[in-house]
């Protein structure tokens, strides 16, 4: 019994850890969003900009959402199949430009790893149906 309750105690406090990992990682993403936001939105209320809004991003079509006028290498890529994962983020902000060619999205990409995992982080904390 006590080690049954010493082994639901750590488990807790382990997630409690984890959870709090996630939010630190989130606060991070929300900080590196910052060179995001003259462009996107995201959120309750978010609106196009000179980009697209980006709530519910993870498991988008590239370029398919109905009322942004995306790029047509953006709706290529998405109608070659382009979804929005971890995998697929991480590489297009790592290189717009050199991941979608001829894609009209004007930002240099984010160069270090841990930009681009808390970025992820904090624009899968505003999907709504956590794929990923």
């Amino acid at each position: 019994m006590l080690k049954a309750f010493a082994f639901a105690a750590a488990t807790l406090v382990a997630g409690a850890s984890l959870a709090q990992a996630d939010e630190d990682l989130i606060k991070a993403g929300a900080n590196v969003f910052k060179k995001c936001q003259a462009c996107h939105a995201v959120g309750e209320g978010a609106k196009n900009k000179v980009g697209p809004e980006l709530n519910d991003l993870f498991g988008r079509t590239a370029g398919g959402l109905d009322d942004y006028n995306y790029s047509k290498p953006m709706k290529e890529a998405g109608a070659n199949g382009l979804v929005w994962n971890d995998e697929t983020l991480h590489q297009y902000l790592a290189d717009p430009k050199g991941f979608v060619k001829g894609n009209k999205m004007a930002f240099p990409g984010l160069k270090k790893q841990e930009d681009l995992d808390a970025v992820t982080a904090f624009l899968k904390s505003h999907d709504g149906d956590g794929d990923s």
